[in-house]
């Protein structure tokens, strides 16, 4: 039998998060963000659950370009690391793919490109205060020049950029990174994308032509304290198992490795089959919730590799194979994350290969 550990995939509330983004990005373009794997939720499920209704997708390298192409997707793909070596431009030119271009020696292949193959389209990045990506603002004319001459580069040249914290509302930062790529950016044409999904909620004047969403895509939050359905958006991943033993444990011992938690009374344990073997982080404190039936109860103990121990004194009916959620619509995954001292981005990106991955319509 396979393991009880399941990560069900909502394909309904991928669709609605795409239509709401569209709704409040218009009247720009939305590109669906599926990169490290959509977000762990599977690369070609969910490009099949939007492909009639994504304009285009974005992803990290040209494998999963390659991938979605093989999956028969036409969309337009934008490979936001662009080429990682000069054999890539023919394959770019091959696929139809667009690349971002953030460096010199990207230049420097580019130059060679062999307009036959077709003229590939491009993303001029411009390093507007991230400081990771990109070329520096005093440096955009002379790039978008060299760019324009090349043979082998389609004459639209878009322009992007990437915001370092978007998700404060009203804060000097973004409204700095817009002003420098504005003035960066004045004397061209071509399409501009500088929103990602933080900054489709906040930064209303960051729209452009393009946004770039991954997070709310996938009904993840991006604002601290706040869950995805704060804002309109629908969960699309729920991660659940069962509880395989009920344990009655005595008043003064402690559960777990390194005996990390002590009961404080004759009390019953529950042992679910999941752990950090699958992707349940094991930074997860003592009290983390978690649902057995429609039940809250706290995490004790700490996250093995294969098993969750349970307080269980608040469901004094539960019974082995009863289901577990970890986190879901019924608990917000962000919950889990603060409670694991990360982001809901680092625990969905996590699933493992031995968990099984279904699919919902809902």
């Amino acid at each position: 039998m396979s393991r009880a550990t399941v990560a069900t995939i909502h394909l309904g509330a991928l669709r609605h998060n795409l239509a709401r983004l569209k709704a409040l990005a218009a009247p720009a373009q939305v590109m669906a963000v599926v990169k490290a794997d959509a977000y762990g939720h599977g690369l070609e499920r969910v490009a099949r659950a939007l492909d009639s209704e994504a304009d285009a997708f974005a992803v990290a390298a040209l494998g999963d370009g390659l991938r979605l192409r093989a999956a028969g997707h036409r969309q337009r793909i934008v490979v936001l690391s662009g080429p990682d070596s000069a054999s890539d431009i023919a394959e770019m030119q091959r696929l139809q793919l667009e690349a971002a271009i953030h460096h010199d020696v990207q230049l420097q292949w580019l130059a060679g490109a062999d307009a036959a193959r077709g003229r590939l389209r491009v993303w001029l990045k411009v390093d507007s205060g991230m400081h990771r990506l990109g070329f520096a603002p005093a440096r955009v004319a002379e790039v978008h020049a060299r760019l324009a001459s090349m043979t082998g580069v389609d004459p639209e040249i878009g322009l992007l950029t990437h915001f370092s914290d978007s998700e404060v509302f009203g804060g000097g930062q973004t409204a700095a990174q817009v002003a420098c790529f504005n003035r960066a950016t004045q004397m061209f044409g071509g399409p501009r994308s500088l929103s990602n999904s933080a900054a489709v909620l906040g930064w209303p004047e960051a729209r452009g032509d393009w946004v770039r969403t991954g997070g709310l895509l996938y009904g993840l939050s991006v604002v601290e304290g706040s869950s995805g359905e704060d804002f309109g958006f629908r969960p699309a991943m729920t991660l659940s198992t069962r509880l395989i033993a009920i344990n009655r444990i005595g008043k003064g011992e402690r559960i777990g490795y390194n005996g990390t938690w002590t009961c404080p009374e004759d009390m019953p344990i529950g042992v679910a089959a999941v752990g950090y073997g699958d992707g349940y982080p094991r930074s997860a404190a003592a009290g983390t919730p978690v649902l057995v039936g429609d039940r809250r109860v706290p995490l004790i103990g700490r996250v093995s590799m294969d098993l969750i121990t349970l307080d269980l004194r608040s469901v004094p009916g539960a019974k082995i194979g009863d289901r577990v959620v970890l986190w879901g619509p019924e608990l917000p995954v962000e919950i889990i994350a603060a409670q694991s001292a990360t982001i809901s981005y680092d625990l969905t990106c996590g699933m493992t290969r031995r968990v099984l991955f279904v699919e919902d319509e809902h």
